[in-house]
């Protein structure tokens, strides 16, 4: 009786075994190959990042003019440029028919648009040899008058003809008097000729050199029908 008991209780803990078994869950065992194709998979849709494309706005040459008359005896200080944040960051802007504006993503100004206008205005005022001293306002700068502006558009116009928008104001003030005594505004749309962005940036480069000659011209003007001594 005992040996049948222990070969029943024999019996029984062999189906226990096996049940226990046949119930734990395997461990999946990926073989080698598999894993490789998925990083290669994995790889493949990271691409490498795009790479940004940057443009500046051409500057006067070192050479100063060829002097003429003596130069007016004023020193001229030339202070930033105001503007929407979107001119004072690096991206591109372009705007859509109706009220739509975005900014490129991958094309970038070398500088914001307000302290490349800047730089070149300066450079200009500098190398035209019209003034006596032109510097860029500072704390410890000392001059006679002092120009600032407003820059309102910078911007590539889409639609059936594509046009670089340029609209900015400078004014000048007597830093003696303390009043305004010149001002220029400017707005003009220029044609792009293609249809890329660097067609783009050339009419706004265009359009910005255009800009600055009648500036100056202006300018000019106004020293010449108010004599500074």
């Amino acid at each position: 009786m005992i040996r049948e008991e222990e070969a029943f209780e024999r019996r029984k803990a062999r189906k226990g075994k096996r049940r226990r078994e046949s119930g734990c869950p395997k461990k999946t065992v990926w073989p080698v190959w598999t894993a490789t194709i998925l990083l290669a998979t994995a790889l493949a849709g990271c691409g490498a990042a795009r790479p940004s494309k940057y443009y500046q706005l051409t500057l006067p040459g070192d050479q100063a003019a060829a002097q003429g008359a003596d130069p007016v005896p004023a020193t001229l200080l030339l202070g930033p440029l105001s503007a929407s944040h979107l001119y004072r960051e690096d991206r591109i802007v372009y705007s859509s028919p109706g009220e739509q504006m975005g900014m490129y993503e991958y094309q970038r100004w070398a500088e914001p648009p307000t302290e490349m206008i800047q730089e070149v205005l300066l450079r200009e005022l500098q190398t035209s040899s019209h003034y006596k001293a032109v510097y860029v306002e500072r704390s410890n700068a000392g001059g006679d008058f002092l120009i600032r502006g407003r820059l309102y558009d910078f911007k590539e116009i889409s639609g059936t003809a594509m046009l670089a928008k340029v609209t900015f104001e400078l004014e000048m003030r007597d830093l003696k008097s303390g009043s305004t005594v010149w001002t220029h505004y400017y707005t003009h749309d220029e044609p792009v000729s293609g249809r890329d962005v660097s067609a783009v940036v050339a009419a706004l480069n265009r359009n910005v050199q255009a800009a600055l000659k009648e500036m100056l011209a202006s300018l000019n003007q106004y020293f010449a029908g108010h004599p500074f001594k």
